[in-house]
């Protein structure tokens, strides 16, 4: 099974298929795979000897980019995330990124969010819509209407820690909320990327 993989120079890891989200421009809904890798349907969770394995035989000859995204929310498994953060930074000089929906402390509700300090370098965060109503129906997360805000926190207290925090929307809803997104963005002083919506496998975040 593929829990490392390579797109676009960087180094992907892959170590969930669990979401508490089903958004509408999920690429999962409509491939099994990124580009030519194999598929990123887990065969089961992978071990932290699983996971440590896989990285030492991984080709990384001119990787300086590790991204936590693969066909699941990476925070799912927040320790085990940390856990292989700590390994790669121990192992190597690979910067750490995290593409993450935010909604850590509603899927781990302990979680000392203080803990990605040291460990992570960067975060992407899907802000997907410029309000919760929108949120919703664009994201369909299961945790319901107080997911927007804790989302919004997540990367204000990334933000704080000195972690560099972006936010992502893609463009399946309309010009004038990407706008909104922009303004809302602006407001907290956090950057945004429009993406563009693929339904192939040629394309990814």
């Amino acid at each position: 099974m593929t829990i490392f993989y390579k797109f676009e120079g960087k180094m992907y890891i892959n170590i969930t298929n669990g979401c508490p989200c089903d958004c509408v421009f999920c690429l999962r809904n409509n491939a099994d795979s990124i580009k030519d890798n194999d598929s990123l349907w887990l065969e089961h969770e992978p071990s932290f000897k699983e996971i440590c394995a896989a990285f030492d035989k991984f080709d990384k000859t001119g990787i300086s980019d590790a991204v936590f995204c693969g066909y699941g929310e990476p925070t799912v498994r927040a320790d085990m995330l940390l856990k292989t953060a700590e390994y790669i930074k121990a192992n190597s000089d690979i910067l750490i990124r995290v593409n993450t929906n935010g909604l850590l402390k509603l899927i781990h509700k302990e979680f000392d969010l203080a803990r990605f300090k040291g460990l992570v370098d960067s975060v992407s965060i899907s802000l997907n819509a410029p309000n919760s109503a929108r949120y919703n129906e664009v994201t369909r997360p299961s945790f319901g209407e107080r997911s927007f805000e804790v989302m919004l926190g997540f990367a204000a207290k990334m933000k704080e820690f000195g972690i560099k925090t972006g936010f992502t929307v893609v463009d399946v809803i309309s010009a004038d909320e990407i706008s909104e997104c922009q303004r809302l963005s602006d407001k907290l002083g956090i950057p945004l990327r429009v993406r563009a919506y693929v339904s192939d496998n040629e394309s990814y975040t």
